[in-house]
């Protein structure tokens, strides 16, 4: 089976007797049910499993499920036998969106202690969003994502002694020998055309056959686009717009949203579609990457421009769409293609999963500035540019950001495909695999509070 990290925060968290109920967000097809019914069947004797799309397609038991003492009614009519002790008993409450009561309800089966739970689904922002009574400080709001670099290195035969191997060289800042470089480059473009969607990691696993990889991504990304527009009959032309215009986006020199395109129409403003970009955000199949025009830490408190950019949840869809079938474009590093856009989606991808607050530096004089990330260490604004060309040491615009000396920068950071590890004043320049490394906090969501 594919290795998850994140099946050791769920391990900890059941294991723990923490007395909130974990809720695994994320869009769909990233391993959510898979990974959560691998550890749960390890941990306890007695796993109970109800996939609530699957119950509102059918019988409905639980669509007018809205006290505990219902709740365990219905769930005893398909699981009797198995509801024992809190101990050695997990409910397992799968695609709960498909009843938004039962997040409510979340609270009171907390509070009543009689089994141990966990729930996942999709579209949960949304979903408690339009809640009318949030269970907050009963649940544990956690989101995963496809399968990042490591896991991805994992799944291909790189052992847990590799990478601990190579995350010292990347501490110490010591540039791997050529050969291993090259090993590692071959690995980072397979993960450009595969991407880390579990389906297409297997397939891929199992047949090395780029035409069977595509044609799963290409039916996930039409499932994504299709599922993002089903549930707002209202604004689903919209929805489904943006999300098809995000490769093309990906191509352009500013790969910003430029609201005037997405229906055609002048005087459209980001405004006019906050709730479609929302919800594409917490589907989870859009990362988004807010622009900031004066950075100070936290950026949190400095954002304010109205000025996003989408990138698709996974690189292995953007390489399909881009480039189909045709893998030289990647493996081959062909002079005439532009992979900027991959390689910038690998690098949002990852940071996303790995805690971080997405931003980007826009500044009409100075240029633009790719990643900005918060180091809570030195309570400063971190750069990150992102290169695919052989140019990687020309950055004007990351010139003037780590110069300016209002911004009180005293790192940034320059990826690329160079071997080397080099500093140059402020800039430090690391091969594009090394982003794997980047850790902040863990990549946890609100816990939500109820008065």
């Amino acid at each position: 089976m594919l290795y998850r990290k994140i099946s050791r925060l769920i391990a900890d968290h059941l294991s723990a007797q923490d007395p909130r109920i974990l809720l695994v967000d994320g869009a769909r097809q990233v391993g959510k049910t898979y990974i959560v019914r691998h550890v749960g069947r390890q941990l306890f004797e007695n796993f109970i499993e109800v996939n609530m799309v699957e119950d509102s397609l059918g019988e409905r038991l639980f669509a007018q499920t809205r006290s505990v003492e219902d709740f365990y009614l219905q769930l005893s009519m398909l699981h009797g036998d198995k509801m024992k002790e809190k101990r050695n008993t997990l409910v397992f409450l799968d695609e709960i969106q498909a009843y938004p009561q039962l997040l409510t309800l979340l609270k009171f089966l907390a509070q009543d202690g009689r089994f141990t739970y966990i729930a996942s689904g999709s579209l949960l922002g949304v979903t408690l969003a339009q809640t009318t009574s949030i269970p907050m400080g009963s649940i544990r709001k956690v989101r995963m994502y496809p399968l990042d670099l490591e896991e991805f290195l994992l799944a291909n035969g790189l052992n847990e002694m590799a990478i601990a191997a190579l995350r010292a060289k990347f501490q110490a800042r010591q540039a791997l020998d050529e050969a291993m470089h090259n090993k590692m480059m071959d690995l980072f473009r397979k993960y450009l055309l595969v991407g880390g969607l579990p389906d297409a990691v297997n397939t891929f696993l199992e047949s090395r056959n780029i035409q069977r990889v595509r044609e799963v991504q290409r039916e996930i990304h039409d499932y994504y686009a299709a599922d993002a527009s089903k549930y707002d009959a209202g604004r689903k032309l919209k929805i489904r717009r943006i999300y098809d215009l995000i490769p093309s986006n990906m191509e352009n020199k500013k790969k910003r949203v430029v609201a005037q395109q997405i229906e055609n129409k002048r005087g459209k403003t980001f405004g006019d579609y906050q709730d479609e970009f929302e919800y594409l955000i917490s589907a989870g199949i859009a990362l988004n990457v807010q622009a900031v025009s004066n950075p100070h830490f936290p950026l949190a408190e400095t954002e304010g421009k109205n000025l996003l950019k989408l990138y698709l949840n996974d690189v292995g869809i953007l390489s399909a769409l881009l480039y189909g079938n045709n893998i030289r474009a990647i493996l081959e590093d062909v002079r005439s293609i532009n992979l900027g856009s991959v390689y910038e989606t690998v690098v949002a991808s990852e940071l996303a999963a790995h805690g971080y607050k997405l931003f980007y530096y826009d500044n009409r004089t100075k240029g633009e500035v790719d990643y900005l990330i918060d180091d809570y260490n030195s309570l400063s604004v971190v750069p990150i540019e992102v290169k695919s060309g052989k140019d990687y040491t020309v950055h004007s615009a990351l010139n003037h950001f780590v110069n300016n000396a209002e911004y009180h920068i005293q790192t940034a950071f320059v990826l690329s495909n160079a071997r080397e590890i080099t500093a140059k004043g402020k800039i430090t320049y690391l091969p594009i695999y090394d982003i794997m490394f980047f850790e902040n906090q863990p990549a946890e969501e609100n816990t939500y509070l109820i008065p």
